[in-house]
């Protein structure tokens, strides 16, 4: 029997575990759930990733290009005339506000890099890559590394307790922080 010529099949199978991960967490990721999720065989999902780990690198790999495009947008529309302070709080306000179930999925593959180690480079790329591009608008090195710090545990904190936004409370923190 001849093989179906299948360009798009890679690029399915790292959908689906992205699916699988937004609906069942990265407790629930294997092989044959992706398989399952995108309708290919499992032996498909073993040859184009050997490992879970494989499939990890390459899903956070592109939800982080999804999530680096919007932050450079946010970071392209930063208003100059605006303190730093306000810009932040509308980022962590639009992110909070925003797709819940993609900032929950976001962060869980993010924090997957504290038990799979393949992964944590590419958790830490795509923190570099957030710092180089705030560093490049804002002048200051140290200042774009402790803002990403501060929005990212914030982030974290609200999605985990669901405390309701408050952008002055934002803007007092970001503001102590950088001094």
């Amino acid at each position: 029997m001849a093989r179906r010529y299948d360009p798009d099949r890679r690029q399915r199978i790292i959908d689906a575990a992205i699916a699988v991960v937004g609906e069942r967490g990265i407790a629930g990721l294997s092989h044959r759930a992706v398989a399952a999720a995108a309708d290919v065989p499992l032996g498909s999902t073993t040859y184009h990733f050997a490992s879970l780990d494989e499939l990890l690198v390459a899903a956070l790999r592109q939800v982080n290009g999804e999530w680096l495009a919007d932050f450079g947008r946010w970071v392209d529309g930063i208003d100059a005339e605006v303190p730093l302070t306000d810009e932040v709080a509308r980022l962590v306000e639009e992110t909070l506000t925003g797709d819940r179930a993609r900032v929950e999925l976001e962060y869980e593959l993010y924090l997957a890099a504290l038990r799979h180690e393949a992964v944590r480079p590419i958790a830490a790329e795509c923190l570099d890559e957030m710092v180089r591009l705030l560093a490049g608008r804002i002048g200051d090195l140290r200042t774009a590394r402790a803002v990403v710090a501060f929005t990212d545990g914030l982030t974290l904190q609200h999605l985990l307790t669901g405390q309701p936004f408050d952008p002055a409370t934002v803007r007092a923190g970001l503001a102590g922080v950088l001094g």
